[in-house]
Formats: structure tokens, sequence, C-alpha cells
């Protein structure tokens, strides 16, 4: 955080500069494009609904295609545009968005944007995640049990602009907590296994003493059958 601070002590003397997003982007609305409509190979393609369900702050691949005839009559996201789901049941989910750092176009589902600008993509990104967006999306939002957002309701919303260099520099350091904490869930997850294993194996004991248990009474009764039966013989 200390270069972050010291970069913008020497270019921001003055502090950083706000601007609105429709200031430094447009915002594209995406068309025609169905969740039957994806397949496994093709143009790449993502629908609104993975956004919520598959991809993080940014990716390089698609879970999903869309046939090359059916791409040619759909919008498309280019390298460093944003992806965003505009609908949502809940009001944290509304605008949940993706920067797309592949070298391929990819198609893109009604019900999201693509948002094109001049900033660093995963500055963008992050900024969508942040506490200060949250707050400043809120009062846009509407709709009743589907919740959504416009693109023209967006671009009223303000972004810190600082130069370049800090909006990377700011990128890295959020990537690096990405990735730790991706890498600590992976391990929260295999110690949740392994505990659940350990747990139903070491509390089994009881159904091994009841069987063994059954099994000496089964024995004993034998016993007494067969010591009966010579006795009446």
């Amino acid at each position: 955080m200390s270069r972050i601070d010291d970069l913008i002590a020497e270019l921001c003397p003055n502090g950083v500069e706000f601007k609105t997003l429709g200031e430094v982007g447009e915002f594209i609305r995406g068309n025609g494009l169905q969740k039957s409509d994806l397949t496994n190979t093709g143009v790449r393609a993502i629908h609104y609904g993975q956004i919520h369900t598959h991809y993080g702050a940014w990716a390089t691949e698609t879970k999903s295609f869309v046939s090359v005839t059916h791409a040619a009559r759909l919008r498309k996201a280019q390298f460093g545009d944003l992806i965003i789901a505009t609908t949502s049941e809940d009001d944290q989910a509304v605008a949940k968005a993706v920067a797309w750092m592949g070298n391929d176009e990819v198609a893109i589902s009604g019900d999201a944007y693509i948002y094109r600008h001049n900033l660093e993509p995963k500055y963008v990104a992050y900024f969508f995640q942040s506490e200060q967006f949250q707050i400043q999306k809120k009062r846009h939002i509407t709709g009743t049990k589907v919740r959504r957002v416009s693109g023209q309701s967006l671009a009223k919303i303000r972004i810190p602009v600082p130069p370049p260099i800090i909006q990377s520099e700011i990128a890295k350091v959020l990537d690096t907590f990405t990735e730790l904490e991706a890498k600590l869930a992976a391990e929260l997850e295999a110690r949740r296994k392994q505990y659940r294993y350990y747990r139903d194996s070491l509390l089994n004991f009881a159904e091994y003493a009841n069987s063994a248990g059954e099994q000496r009474t089964a024995n004993s009764e034998q016993r007494t059958a067969n010591s009966e039966q010579r006795t009446a013989n």
C-alpha cells in the first residue's frame, strides 16, 4: 500500500479526481442471447445469469459458446470491456460485473450491458465490487421481485479516476488478495471434507459396538440352543 500512497502523493497532490461512469465510458445493452442458445463450441458467449454464478472480477475464458450464425446477430464485448448483469432478485447482486480480458470477442445476452471505457479494466471491475459503488447503486435500482438497474442510471455513478499507473497498482494488489482468498477457500473446503470424514469415521464406533454385541448375543443363544438339544437327546 505504501507504493500506492507514494504515487498518490506524487501524482495527485490535490486529491484524486472523480468522474461519472458516463464521462469515462459508454453502456451498450446486450441482445438476443437466451440460455437455450448456449453451446459447447463456437463463438465465446456469456449469459447474464452466469455472471452471478460462475465468474469473478475478470475472465479470459468463457464457460459457454454460441453458434457462429447466431453470434453474428449479437453484440459483443471486446478486451477490457466490463460485462454487467443488470438484473437479480437481490440488490447486492444487481450490476455484478466481470472484466473481459480474453483476446477474442465475447457475445453477451440481454439483461446485460457492455461497459466500454478508457480505464484499467480490473480497476473498474473491482470498483463495481466496492462499498462506494454499492451505496451509489442502491438509489438507482427499480423493480419489485426482479430488481434491475439501467445503463442510463449506471452512467450517473461517480468513480475515482487516479492516473493509470495507480489504477494498475490497485488492481495488482486486489488480484493478489483475490488469489489468496481463493486458495484459503479451497484449503477451507478441503479441511471441511477432512473433518466430515473423520467425524463420521470416529463416531461410527457405536454401530460397530452394537454389531459386536448383537453377534455375542447371537452366539450365546446358539450355544444355549445346542446345549438344550444335547440334553434332550
